[in-house]
């Protein structure tokens, strides 16, 4: 039987691999990964037969609020298992060609690129250049105006699939856990898999190659809607946020009035009289702000650099403070290790690449928590000495236990806890 679209089921199965591979919560069906996997065959087919047919609708995605360090909430629209793979699938097909003609500058949800990649750019453009524009898009994810988006997609892709698909997820209702079905006529759906490459294509066509054309030269970084620009004088840079900010209000977008700003990196060498602008701003969990460095002689000078930020810290000091597994004392120290190690390992890899050793303060956290529970283990270290003194002397039987013993190699003078 003839298909009225040529989809190639192995596409199918590749994005299947692809959304598994990346687990994730269920969609309004309630029907999870592994419940998927139990008759996965007979659930692509019937997938791959709709998408063919075109016959395939988009479910609903299913509302979920998450709260934000900044004490707000974020949105996420989950879709359900098959509409994931269904959009796996044309991203699989629409990434390759779409990707080949992105800025380089743009490093966000794209093959071959990384957070540590823009952070390295951006550093280096701070030791170039005075000032920092830091763009934050208001509601970004939510607020892509539909009709705007869809133009662009049309101008971009061949097959009518792909276009009629996409128009049925971007608008796909959503519901709440109270059942409330909520229309959309703008947003792609953070949680949604298809959602990064269509936040991408809008703002490669707003942005980036606006950029290239109104402001030739101007070096910036753009990680999704995380967005750096430098300039070389004050001037300037109010100057290009005024004409981005009409840029952006032009299709649809508005810059929020509070976290955009003009940054002055300021250093030893930089030292102009801008007392009313910010000497710091956030980019990717670092904050980037005046440091002290040290010389090969031994003196002290400023740099602006980055470092793990001030949130990210919370963030991870939180996350130790209300650790369940060092709350178990039933359990070995070997266990409390391995389920530590999990989260410790990502975040040394992420926050270590530059000015590894503001982590030490992280570092200490964890190992007087771990004092902690070595003090409730153990009868013999019930004071806070000895529980010092336990550690001490298992970091030096066994250095590797704990993952951020050996990745930061920190040391403490036990008085510190007493």
């Amino acid at each position: 039987m003839t298909k009225m679209y040529q989809i190639e089921k192995k596409m199918v199965y590749k994005a299947w691999l692809a959304v598994k591979a990346n687990a994730g919560a269920a969609g309004i069906d309630a029907q999870t990964i592994k419940e998927f996997d139990k008759d996965w065959k007979n659930q692509l087919y019937k997938l791959w037969n709709r998408m063919s047919s075109g016959s395939y609708m988009a479910s609903p995605v299913r509302k979920v609020e998450i709260p934000k360090p900044d004490g707000g909430r974020r949105c996420l629209g989950i879709p359900t298992i098959a509409d994931r793979v269904a959009q796996a699938t044309v991203k699989g097909i629409l990434e390759p060609g779409m990707d080949e003609d992105f800025h380089p500058n743009s490093y966000g949800y794209r093959p071959n690129k990384s957070a540590h990649d823009a952070l390295e750019q951006a550093r280096q453009n701070c030791f170039r250049y005075s000032f920092v524009i830091d763009i934050d898009i208001k509601g970004y994810f939510d607020n892509i105006p539909h009709d705007l988006l869809l133009e662009m997609v049309v101008n971009r892709v061949k097959e009518p699939w792909i276009i009629l698909y996409i128009r049925r997820w971007l608008k796909a209702k959503s519901r709440d856990s109270k059942g409330f079905i909520t229309e959309r006529d703008r947003g792609t759906p953070q949680g949604g898999v298809i959602s990064p490459l269509l936040a991408n294509l809008y703002l490669d066509q707003v942005f980036d190659k606006w950029m290239n054309i109104e402001h030739a030269g101007t070096k910036f970084e753009r990680y999704a809607d995380d967005i750096i620009i430098h300039v070389r004088t004050r001037r300037e840079a109010e100057d290009v946020l005024e004409t981005i900010r009409e840029r952006m209000e032009r299709y649809g977008l508005e810059l929020h009035p509070d976290k955009t700003k003009i940054v002055h990196c300021k250093d030893c060498y930089r030292n102009g009289n801008h007392k009313d602008l910010s000497k710091k701003f956030d980019f990717l969990w670092y904050e980037f702000k005046p440091r002290a460095a040290k010389r090969t002689d031994g003196s002290f000078y400023t740099v602006f650099t980055p470092a793990i930020s001030t949130k990210s810290k919370k963030r991870i000091r939180k996350r130790i403070k209300e650790s369940r597994v060092l709350k178990m004392t039933e359990i070995t120290i070997e266990q409390v290790a391995k389920d530590l190690n999990k989260f410790m390992i990502g975040t040394i890899n992420y926050y270590g690449k530059f000015r590894r050793s503001e982590l030490y303060e992280v570092s200490y956290l964890l190992d007087y928590r771990i004092v902690k529970w070595i003090r409730k283990k153990y009868k013999s270290c019930r004071g806070r000495l000895a529980g010092w003194k336990e550690l001490t002397k298992l970091k030096k039987e066994n250095v590797r236990l704990f993952a951020h013993w050996h990745m930061l190699q920190t040391s403490y003078v036990i008085a510190r806890a007493v």
